[in-house]
């Protein structure tokens, strides 16, 4: 597994400070981040997964605790738009240049508008995936959300 994609680049040359994480990626595991946090043995509520969304149409990201459904509604509001609804596999991928299981949102291939859960102000870092499969990256949350200008929110469905 290369140490090197897209999201370690773009953090790295941000001046970011970041630990990686790999892990045994299983392809067939139900829920990825779930299956993500179980492998590091870390709780799912630090281990935030990422989304491809179109936000009116429009490509957008989401980062979420891996175990929470993200409310559609209330990411649509907090990146300002009306609505919002998950991307199909093949676009997420051609856009961001990054596999399904493996999508960051460092070092994607053009820059969205990007929303990550309040939640992750909670701990002190948080594990994102880092732009490959088997591949998470342990940050502050304040750097992720400064890294690509994340709006912060309550996005997740009750």
């Amino acid at each position: 597994m290369s140490k090197i994609t897209p999201g370690t680049v773009a953090l790295s040359e941000a001046g970011i400070a970041f630990t990686l994480c790999p892990y045994e990626y299983d392809p067939g595991a139900p829920r990825i981040g779930l299956q993500a946090a179980a492998a590091l043995g870390r709780d799912p509520e630090q281990v935030f997964k990422t989304l491809m969304v179109e936000l009116d149409g429009k490509p957008a990201c989401v980062v979420a605790p891996s175990d929470a459904e993200v409310s559609m509604k209330k990411l649509a509001a907090a990146l300002g738009g009306k609505s919002a609804q998950m991307m199909r596999p093949v676009d997420a991928e051609r856009l961001t240049g990054m596999k399904v299981g493996g999508i960051s949102p460092f070092g994607q291939k053009k820059r969205v508008p990007t929303a990550i859960d309040e939640t992750a102000l909670l701990f002190d870092e948080v594990l994102i995936n880092g732009g490959q499969r088997g591949l998470l990256l342990a940050l502050r949350p304040d750097d992720a959300i400064r890294a690509v200008g994340m709006a912060v929110a309550d996005i997740v469905a009750a």
